[in-house]
């Protein structure tokens, strides 16, 4: 039987993850552009796509229980077959012979014989149980809560472990199965009207957003045939990340002349939006980014202004020293895991291991210390992760506070209170720095804290 063009998309995209590090969001409207899915079978595609890459540990225990071994001895491409399959059975209202029919299919394009006797196997022994039975089968197996944790909602054990502390660093330890389910879930669409050049009313779909005063939520429809994001004047981004390039714009009026800097601009959402705010209050903006291909998408997200920032492709850890005192307000959208998009770019949390984190942190460290060499007395950093791994954010913060005693915390939590339509939910701290969480805010868990350098 041939391949439905769907599941075709959504298996060449989990290849594709797996074999070249590619991220499923910017390669996944590539495939559906090329295969010229209609809407329902771009949604299926979808679904197909992410789904798989979320529960991907889950499925794993399953396969791994009915092959009787270990997944790392099965082939990788039939690996990505059976995941495909084991989610339409699991989690999908599929019909199974339809749902082994096509994995079958798949198999004996990219599999042996054997192969594909294997896979039809597999899948027929998971459609003789139901969802339910085959969760207490996997969870039987735990030896522990993280353990269980992991299964159960398809994190790896130490990505459940830094979310267990980051939430107990605000009291809300109790919130942690909460958050792991949120990652499970498609996240809503927002999208930011660019100040001066959009409204609101032109991309508010069929409800307002929560928390900034230039978002609306997508009706489900596809943004890009909206004329404001068409035109470039709104844009698909995050509430989260509007609210930590708001949080640095409106910590206190803009003084015309003022000197901005975006210190790792890329991809450059947050750099659109900073620059609109800059032209709205009389100051520039200047945006850097290390990595070409990068400072390429930050070019094409400010082409919309008729005069756009200047951009610098330059290692920010440099910057600061060669642009000392220079700037009145600066970003740090720091490198980060991105343990706070998981919703977004599930693969992250397969492809991310515990050994990235100190040498992140490292970057974020150095990173930082050059951004405050580069205030102006008086001058504002907004330090931003979308992480909320201890160690790449309050450690990170604590660290170059002890190197550099002219710089002090700004209370984030009250300057966003003036910003956002709606109080923010936080949790107990005594820093002035905001978290945000998938489950409390549904939105990133972006971090954000605003540090200022002395008079």
């Amino acid at each position: 039987m041939s391949i439905q063009p769907a599941r075709r998309v959504a298996y060449e995209v989990i290849t594709a993850v797996r074999t070249s590090d590619a991220y499923a969001n910017l390669l996944l409207p590539v495939k559906l552009e090329r295969a010229k899915l209609g809407a329902q079978d771009a949604a299926l595609a979808t679904e197909l796509t992410y789904g798989t890459l979320r529960r991907q540990g889950y499925y794993d225990a399953v396969i791994s229980l009915v092959a009787n071994r270990p997944t790392n001895e099965i082939d990788e491409a039939i690996l990505d077959v059976l995941r495909l399959g084991a989610h339409q059975l699991l989690s999908m209202r599929v019909a199974p012979h339809a749902a082994v029919d096509e994995a079958v299919s798949l198999a004996k394009e990219v599999g042996s014989r054997s192969a594909t006797g294997f896979v039809n196997g597999v899948l027929r022994t998971i459609t003789r149980s139901t969802p339910d039975e085959w969760r207490d089968r996997v969870m039987a197996n735990p030896r522990n809560a993280d353990e269980r944790l992991s299964l159960e909602h398809s994190h790896p054990i130490w990505i459940v472990q830094a979310f267990r502390r980051a939430l107990a660093a605000e009291g809300r330890e109790d919130e942690l199965e909460q958050l792991l389910e949120a990652d499970n879930f498609a996240p809503r669409v927002s999208l930011v009207a660019l100040p001066g050049l959009a409204k609101v009313s032109e991309i508010r779909g069929d409800r307002a957003a929560d928390y900034s005063p230039i978002a609306g939520m997508s009706d489900g429809g596809d943004p890009a045939l909206l004329p404001a994001v068409h035109e470039g004047r709104a844009r698909v981004q995050d509430e989260g990340s509007q609210l930590a390039a708001l949080a640095l714009s409106r910590a206190r009026p803009i003084e015309p002349g003022e000197r901005w800097l975006d210190l790792c601009a890329g991809p450059g959402g947050k750099a659109a939006l900073l620059a609109a705010e800059a032209a709205a209050g009389g100051a520039t903006l200047i945006a850097n980014e290390v990595t070409p291909a990068r400072a390429d998408l930050v070019r094409k997200a400010v082409s919309v202004f008729p005069d756009p920032p200047q951009l610098l492709v330059e290692d920010g850890r440099l910057l600061g020293e060669r642009l000392a005192g220079q700037f009145d307000r600066i970003l740090l959208d720091a490198p980060c895991t991105g343990l706070g998009a998981l919703r977004r770019r599930p693969e992250a949390r397969w492809r991310k291991q515990p050994k990235d984190v100190p040498e992140l942190s490292e970057l974020q460290g150095e990173l930082l210390a050059s951004g405050l060499r580069a205030l102006k007395p008086g001058g504002i950093l907004a330090y931003v992760t979308c992480s909320p791994h201890l160690a790449e954010t309050v450690a990170v913060v604590s660290s170059a506070l002890k190197d550099t005693p002219d710089v002090s915390r700004l209370d984030t939590s009250a300057v966003l209170a003036a910003v956002t339509k709606h109080p923010l939910e936080l949790g107990d701290t005594t820093d002035g720095h905001v978290q945000l969480w998938p489950h409390r805010h549904g939105t990133d868990a972006m971090f954000i804290a605003l540090l200022q350098r002395a008079l």
